[in-house]
């Protein structure tokens, strides 16, 4: 792990360093609840699944075709065997024998308890009652056990997991009807500013429409987390600490934007070092160096900068992780998808920093980046106009066009 670099007025954490100081801090919600399988999309399992039977539950045919008992197909060559019976799925196959005989089935249905192997329908050929089977098979092809994908009484999924589409569809394979879940993480949202106004109010000359809280909004809601948004936090020292403890009363992580750099009107910080503690306030990224995270009266606490594109990055790489470890879980890992950079760049040593790009196809199947001309923090335009970030690491400096870079699709850091 990089050593932490320190300079004259704090220290300058990685992001790794910062992701872990703030999991010092982080403890999972306590409450659970019990919801129906339809509305478990997204929520935290509280407690381990236990296979309550086996899945599948009985042996069956994974195709359409014949089954047999291996034992009565020809050493070499083949063999030819009178179809006797029929089993549909949804049918009992019980009492159904194929000794020196094939049996009709189809996909999903039981097995006849003596069969062991079906033959797909497209590799037999049918004449007057009898079908003829090709030699080559092996003993068990085709044919499900039961409890082959999972056997009763075996941990289906584990608790700290957040549940997805696939989650559900294998928990009603189960007959499992409801779950036990963590209840959703209390967010609450602030910015800051005397600047910002409500969009839809009129502007004052040196006044811009509050752009930061929409975005956290949508981001929190995508994190899985309930919103509970305290509006624009103005510029009064005074008052500040005091919003702050009202809003670790009743929620479980404090979330703003602006305010936490060393500016003479960045009062955020002192706030939170009057009502708790900061663990840190500046992280070795681009966008997004002034990032606090702390606790406020035993609330987690974080500070993302002001500029809307920095708060989108230092979300996506700080926030969600804490909205995870709050919620019982741990977001999956970032592994970016390998793409050829369509520009030169230079950047300093020691600080990773992420640029905004669209990805066209190059000549060879590998991805080309090419680079949003806007690159300033504030340059909304420039998430909306391109596809993702790509990561360039701390000890880089001058990187060459043509360089292999991991990407990472805004869908990835926001779902």
């Amino acid at each position: 792990m990089a050593q932490l670099s320190t300079h004259a007025d704090g220290l300058v954490l990685t992001i790794e360093q910062a992701a872990e100081r703030a999991a010092e801090r982080v403890a999972a919600v306590a409450g659970i609840e019990t919801v129906a399988l339809a509305a478990a999309d997204g929520r935290v399992l509280a407690q381990d699944v236990v296979a309550p039977l086996d899945l599948p539950p009985f042996a069956n045919s994974a195709v359409d075709g014949y089954a047999v008992r291996f034992a009565d197909l020809a050493a070499s060559g083949e063999t030819r065997l009178p179809v006797s019976g029929r089993v549909p799925a949804g049918t009992d196959a019980a009492g159904v024998t194929t000794a020196g005989m094939a049996v009709r089935v189809f996909t999903g249905a039981p097995m006849p308890p003596d069969a062991d192997t079906v033959f797909m329908q497209e590799d037999v050929k049918l004449e007057a009652g009898t079908v003829r089977l090709p030699a080559g098979l092996k003993r068990g092809a085709n044919a499900r056990a039961a409890g082959e994908d999972l056997p009763r009484g075996q941990t289906a999924l584990a608790a700290g997991r957040c549940l997805r589409p696939q989650d559900l569809a294998l928990l009603a394979a189960l007959g499992v009807t409801e779950v036990a879940v963590r209840r959703r993480v209390r967010v609450a949202i602030f910015s800051t500013g005397d600047e910002l106004s409500e969009p839809g109010v009129s502007l004052s000359p040196a006044g811009i429409y509050d752009a930061n809280r929409s975005l956290l909004r949508a981001l929190v809601v995508r994190a899985g987390a309930e919103i509970v948004d305290l509006g624009i936090l103005r510029d009064e020292p005074e008052s500040l600490a005091e919003r702050l403890r009202e809003a670790a009363a009743d929620c479980d992580l404090i979330l703003t934007s602006g305010g936490v750099s060393a500016g003479e009107e960045d009062h955020v910080k002192a706030a939170v070092e009057r009502a708790g503690e900061l663990a840190f306030w500046r992280v070795a990224i681009k966008p997004g160096r002034p990032v606090a995270m702390g606790l406020v009266a035993g609330t987690p606490f974080i500070g993302l900068p002001g500029n809307p594109v920095a708060v989108f990055v230092t979300f996506a790489f700080l926030a969600r992780t804490v909205i995870a470890l709050l919620a019982g879980t741990k977001p999956a890992p970032l592994l970016g998808l390998p793409v050829r950079l369509g520009f030169p760049y230079s950047k300093k040593v020691g600080r990773r920093e992420y640029v905004r790009v669209s990805l066209v196809p190059g000549p060879d199947g590998v991805a080309v980046a090419r680079k949003h001309p806007r690159d300033g923090a504030g340059a909304l335009i420039s998430l909306t106009e391109s596809d993702g970030l790509v990561e360039l690491a701390d000890e880089l400096t001058v990187v060459a066009e043509g360089t292999i870079a991991p990407f990472l699709a805004y869908e990835m850091l926001t779902g």
